[in-house]
């Protein structure tokens, strides 16, 4: 059977049902940057909060110098990720996005990345220097790179001291980096100001 359109084509049922199918069809697609985006980072999410693989402890830390730069640090190290803390941490992130030795995605970090950083760490800083890394760690939220002396420690801490000497990062700028990079996991304790 054939259905007379109004421009005054025939069209067969199953060729209108083949339209019909191909519009239903795209109502499923996200059809915005910004929907396919959040559906990304959800998948993200999901798979990073359930497939970590650093942990805080020394033999972990002592193994990145080892890895392939290629290799990745994943997942969070003291508490479980938090889903909408993530996503405004990604959000966040991306105004530091010219300066590729700030992880984009601090619960998924390249290990050549962390090896650049590391390697900072003990790096001697002069006394202006030093006091923007001092304002840091008396003002970031963990007191510090991170809440535990673990490998985010040393990686962010070693990022601090570099950004401080290459980039001229003042305190309050390597605070806002810390905090935004906290690695930690948890949420409860984040709140909108």
């Amino acid at each position: 059977m054939r259905e007379r359109l109004q421009s005054g084509l025939w069209l067969s049922r199953r060729d209108l049902s083949f339209m019909v199918g191909v519009v239903a069809f795209q109502w499923t697609i996200p059809t915005s940057a910004g929907a396919a985006q959040s559906w990304r980072l959800d998948e993200r999410f999901d798979f990073l909060s359930k497939h970590g693989n650093s942990s805080c402890s020394a033999a972990f830390t002592e193994s990145i110098a080892k890895m392939p730069v290629t290799a990745r640090l994943q997942g969070s190290c003291c508490a479980p990720m938090d889903r909408h803390r993530y996503g405004e941490q990604i959000e966040a992130l991306k105004k530091y996005a010219a300066i590729p030795e700030i992880p984009p995605d601090p619960y998924d970090i390249a290990a050549g990345t962390a090896q650049k950083a590391m390697r900072y760490y003990d790096l001697a800083l002069s006394p202006d220097e030093q006091r923007a890394y001092q304002y840091a760690m008396d003002n970031s939220d963990e007191r510090g790179p991170c809440c535990c002396q673990c490998w985010r420690w040393r990686v962010y801490g070693g990022l601090g001291k570099f950004l401080i000497r290459e980039h001229r990062f003042k305190g309050e700028q390597l605070v806002d980096v810390w905090n935004l990079s906290s690695g930690c996991g948890g949420g409860a304790e984040h709140h909108h100001g």
